[in-house]
């Protein structure tokens, strides 16, 4: 239970006060609080550019923090049941980088899923860590990639003792947990450190029916987007610790590398009126969207042809804990894709779906999300009946991952050269290359491209699906192994 008192905001209410104050600004930013008369201040309005300030005498600063971002972030670690939040303006990209590098050094160990975000790549990119990947459990029926298996990270962990952390998704994209508190209890019987992605369940820790939180399982860190799941600005997160296994002046030093010097005041403020209001109404408020979204399923369950997954189906598929705020449902047995109904209830019925897979579509519910919304939700679902077919959607799932060549790092710095698609069979990748969202990749830097890459890319674009890598029109950046050498030291 929080300790503090919730209710208050000192860093918005300090900034909007700086607003109001009538200061003449000889500093930055341009704008001047507003005084630019364009048609962007005259659209948002005078308010939301008066607390566009940068770092002003009584404002703080986030790199050395003293005052109001200070007791700020007391508050926000008080909330989210953790000793130490540092608040992110460069989302949580930012605090899974930040968290890696801090927990690992060049050529250090680290145990982590195969189906993590490329922010986590990149992590392992700028610390140099040598990453031990684990493959998730795959459900075959939905096609996704689910969570931990407890008794597999045992054999890890006993295979690599001198790892130095274990990287866990709380929730994956898709909502499925891992046995956390058992999981923090095995790494931290071989020292090992917890590293937390819960982009997508940073409300865990505001009602008990929900999956337990990273700090409730014991974790050492998590990176928490505030933004997707509890209603701040997007880009706005936080990083949160706890335990004495971590420093937090190293914690800060990461940070102060990665963020810049100019951080957003409304990123910052909206972290802290978010964390206010969550605190103070969160159990409430998902009580309401918990039943809802129960509902919804219901509802949905009872129309031929769809089936929306529950916790039970979860439950019989190996996985451990479901966040029921995210509703998945399975469109393939209507001869549709994801993709397909994706588009679909985008054009016909003006609604946005978080993503799409080959069998499935994803809606993220929040503390936000209304009755009416999910009631188009359904209806917008009937109306995909009548573009029912008779193919059969047999995209194959994919059990196993890319062979590693060298470490990500080394790769990225390696001579490259660009090929063809077709002529990529067999090269070891110099860039991640994936499907957003969810931004999981398909390849990363350092593993060889194998025949199913070539495939799952082939088919991710023929479904339109947005890929993201440095190179377009049919090339793909490799390791040029004619001028390869090995770098010394710790790069």
């Amino acid at each position: 239970m929080a300790k503090l008192d919730q209710t208050k905001t000192p860093f918005f209410d300090k900034i909007r006060a700086y607003g109001v104050s009538g200061t003449t600004a000889l500093d930055v930013p341009g704008h001047k609080l507003g005084s630019i008369d364009n048609e962007f201040t005259r659209y948002l309005g005078h308010n939301v550019f008066s607390m566009d300030a940068n770092a002003p005498r009584g404002l703080d600063n986030l790199s050395k923090p003293k005052g109001v971002i200070k007791e700020a972030q007391a508050l926000a670690a008080d909330a989210f049941g953790a000793d130490h939040a540092y608040f992110l303006i460069n989302g949580t990209s930012q605090g899974i980088i930040a968290m890696i590098m801090t927990a690992v050094r060049a050529k250090e160990k680290i145990i982590i899923p195969r189906n993590v975000h490329k922010s986590a790549i990149n992590g392992l990119i700028l610390s140099g860590a040598m990453p031990i990947f684990m493959k998730p459990h795959m459900d075959s029926e939905l096609g996704i990639a689910n969570g931990i298996i407890l008794s597999e990270l045992r054999e890890t962990i006993e295979e690599h003792p001198d790892a130095k952390a274990v990287f866990v998704i709380n929730p994956t994209y898709f909502g499925v947990t891992s046995n956390l508190k058992e999981i923090v209890k095995l790494a931290h019987e071989y020292n090992m450190l917890v590293l937390c992605d819960e982009a997508h369940g940073s409300h865990f820790g505001f009602h008990d029916s929900l999956p337990l939180s990273a700090m409730e399982a014991g974790a050492d860190m998590a990176a928490c987007s505030i933004h997707k799941t509890i209603g701040s600005l997007t880009q706005s997160s936080m990083l949160i610790t706890k335990g004495n296994r971590v420093d937090p002046n190293r914690v800060q030093s990461t940070l102060n590398v990665l963020q810049s010097t100019s951080p957003s005041s409304l990123l910052m403020a909206s972290l802290d009126t978010a964390r206010s209001y969550m605190a103070v109404n969160g159990k409430e408020k998902l009580d309401e969207l918990i039943k809802m979204a129960d509902e919804t399923r219901k509802k949905i369950n009872k129309i031929k042809g769809f089936k929306a997954i529950t916790k039970e189906y979860i439950w019989n598929h190996k996985g451990y804990d479901y966040d029921e705020t995210k509703i998945m449902v399975k469109v393939s047995d209507l001869g549709l894709t994801g993709f397909d109904a994706y588009n679909i209830l985008s054009q016909e019925s003006n609604i946005q779906m978080e993503l799409a897979e080959t069998h499935l579509i994803l809606a993220v519910l929040s503390i936000g999300t209304t009755q009416q919304d999910l009631d188009k939700f359904v209806e917008g679902l009937k109306n995909l009946k009548k573009h029912k077919t008779d193919k059969e959607i047999r995209h194959k799932i994919r059990f196993t991952y890319p062979d590693s060549y060298t470490r990500p790092r080394e790769a990225y710095h390696a001579p490259k050269k660009y090929v063809k698609l077709e002529d990529a069979l067999n090269e070891v990748a110099a860039e991640n290359i994936m499907v957003y969202p969810p931004g999981i990749p398909l390849v990363i830097p350092g593993e060889i491209i194998n025949a199913e890459i070539l495939e799952d890319l082939e088919f991710y674009t023929a479904q339109g699906s947005t890929i993201l890598s440095d190179t377009e029109d049919g090339y793909i950046k490799v390791v040029d192994k004619d001028k390869w050498y090995k770098y010394e030291g710790d790069l």
